[in-house]
């Protein structure tokens, strides 16, 4: 059974963001798919220091849930990650995490389905939901898409419940990323998934 994690980054445990999140989630199990909510936004997460003790220890220096999340991500199949827009961007405690997440663990993220999701009162989410793709997008892992851009609109929770569209997005990308995990673990068992070059890393250390 495919396997997806979802990660709320606001620190509102019942909040428009959870809402959004609930509303995936319903529809992840109405295909199948077992999935887990893990709270974020209320955690005391810092930020990365580049110290590389992740690649010795192979895990981060910071012994928080950033360490307790990185196994379940290894084993999922996909990872939704839900942040509200603060400033026109997501909330700096889930991009701390996520820059953590991703830089300490070495595991292959490859054909791993990600999906963002944003929510805010009324501007800043297509910037947000922006910043938050992007750590699919340099892992190898397919970016899932709905029927409109992955955001709900509301200034609490009741709000988004009146947001038809915005919810409608949210089931349809359950839908589409169940689709997409369900495929591509029948890929891999067929015939694998493509093979990644890894060798060339340029830095211009000569200064040209």
């Amino acid at each position: 059974m495919a396997k997806i994690i979802l990660l709320n980054g606001s620190p509102h445990q019942n909040g428009c963001t959870a809402t959004a999140l609930d509303e995936m989630v319903r529809t992840f199990e109405s295909e199948g798919v077992e999935t887990e909510l893990i709270q974020v936004g209320n955690k005391a997460i810092r930020g990365c220091i580049g110290c590389g003790t992740c690649v010795k220890r192979g895990k981060c220096v910071f012994d928080d849930l950033v360490n307790e999340v990185a196994p379940k991500f290894e084993a999922a199949d996909g990872l939704v990650v839900g942040s509200p827009v603060y400033y026109g961007s997501p909330n700096g405690t889930i991009l701390s995490f996520m820059d953590r997440l991703f830089y300490s663990t070495s595991f292959s993220k490859h054909m791993k389905v990600g999906a963002a999701v944003v929510s805010c009162r009324r501007g800043g989410n297509s910037a947000s939901f922006d910043v938050l793709n992007k750590y699919f997008t340099i892992s190898g892992m397919p970016v899932a898409s709905s029927t409109y851009w992955n955001q709900v609109h509301g200034f609490a929770a009741e709000d988004v419940k009146k947001d038809l569209e915005g919810l409608q997005t949210m089931r349809n990308l359950a839908k589409n990323m169940a689709f997409m995990a369900k495929a591509f673990a029948k890929a891999k068992e067929e015939g694998g998934y493509p093979e990644m070059e890894t060798g060339a890393f340029t830095s211009f250390p000569d200064g040209k």
